[in-house]
């Protein structure tokens, strides 16, 4: 069923007004336009069961109530997203994690030290679904469900509002770009949904890092790199099993193990569709690692010249993105058949940065109105790692680049 048309409205909220006591789940708000924007967007999700758009630190989110099944599937009307994709719930404190866990569940001992350093935060874990309790249209009809608490004060804010957890996967047409700021997701669901808070640009930029710590050996399994990175992950584990001699190892998902079974039937969003991608082709510019059957290597005048020989007139817009101290910059040629759009993502020496604004580059230059991109290729260390998970997802096709 094609979502209902609303005149969508835009409201500020100012992160900076919220605060979070140690020792009370409740925040602290001293703006009345946040505080009545808050109020009003909890009566759209709890009373109407209706969706709203809000910022959290890794992207903005397409919220509903996550144990109402009417609600909940209302974001996959919205974003036109695939039934069997499942959606990760939102909790904005640990007795509203506990509501959701069946009864007597002991939380494991790895979980306790991640959540511990990293919640509030970009990190998702799976934890055993309470079918009393969790609906399955949450879960894809899968035996766990993805739980994170996020940090963005807007975020958590709301879902103790609202006094529920809500499910919200990125504020997109399902498999584009997601949104990392409130004009992003206006332009791709304006008339799709009612209500958008606009908390500012999202701190992190790429989703949530996704981990299963549910199996017998012990072992950590991240499913899907995000915010929190493996090095992190492995850090904070480390340091806090070493005195018991039983570290759990982290595995990710097709760098150290695959998982067709997990693949076709996912626990988590990210894992089976092609995700993230323009409306336009993606090049991925591999100048770093040797594509598998890849065909030569070619120089970037010569792929450039190929696509002008494909086309048939016109002058031709290519948005290229790539990081500000890449070499490049300096390929980019002046021609008359080539217009050159620029998105400089950020210092090679700073892959959070890239991270950041990376979904940004690709709505950005898609607004643009160039006719391809092109992205280079970066280290997969820390932040990297993630980030080449969103692009190859995103790509339409790769090629082998030397850069002179």
């Amino acid at each position: 069923m094609a979502p209902a048309e609303f005149a969508t409205q835009v409201l500020k909220c100012d992160p900076s007004s919220i605060t979070f006591l140690i020792s009370s789940d409740d925040p602290r708000i001293s703006s009345k336009e946040t505080l009545d924007a808050l109020k009003f967007a909890a009566h759209q999700l709890v009373d109407l069961s209706q969706t709203v758009v809000f910022p959290t630190e890794t992207v903005y989110g397409l919220g509903a109530l996550a144990l109402d099944s009417n609600a909940a599937s209302k974001i996959f009307s919205t974003k036109g997203r695939p039934p069997d994709n499942p959606l990760i719930v939102h909790v904005s404190s640990f007795a509203m994690l506990h509501s959701l866990l069946p009864p007597g569940y002991d939380i494991p001992k790895s979980y306790q030290v991640l959540m511990k350093h990293f919640w509030p935060g970009a990190l998702t874990l799976l934890f055993p679904r309470n079918h009393e309790v969790v609906p399955s249209i949450i879960t894809a009809g899968q035996p766990t469900v993805a739980i994170r608490m996020p940090s963005h004060p807007v975020a958590r804010a709301l879902i103790a509002i609202a006094n529920a957890p809500l499910a919200a996967p990125s504020a997109n047409t399902s498999g584009k770009p997601s949104p990392t700021r409130a004009e992003h997701a206006r332009q791709d669901l304006n008339g799709k949904v009612g209500l958008i808070l606009d908390g500012g640009a999202c701190g992190v930029g790429l989703e949530s890092t996704v981990i299963d710590g549910l199996h017998a050996d012990g072992n950590i399994r991240v499913l899907r790199p995000g915010g929190i990175t493996v090095e992190d992950v492995e850090r904070v584990l480390r340091d806090n099993f070493k005195e018991l001699g039983n570290t759990p190892a982290v595995l990710v998902h097709k760098r150290d193990y695959a998982d067709k079974a997990l693949e076709s039937s996912p626990t988590t969003p990210g894992m089976k569709y092609r995700h993230y991608s323009p409306s336009v082709p993606l090049i991925l510019l591999s100048t770093l690692s040797t594509l598998s059957g890849a065909q030569p290597s070619t120089t970037l005048d010569q792929y450039i010249h190929s696509l002008q020989q494909e086309r048939s007139e016109g002058l031709l817009k290519i948005g290229v993105l790539a990081p500000t101290d890449s070499k490049l910059w300096g390929q980019l040629h002046a021609r008359e058949d080539i217009a050159w759009h620029r998105y400089l993502l950020g210092p090679l020496a700073t892959p959070s940065v890239i991270a950041h604004n990376l979904f940004d580059g690709l709505l950005s230059l898609e607004k643009e109105g160039v006719h391809l991109m092109m992205i280079e290729e970066v280290e997969e260390g820390r932040e990297g790692l993630a980030i080449m998970n969103r692009v190859r997802k995103a790509a339409s096709e790769s090629i082998q680049v030397t850069l002179d």
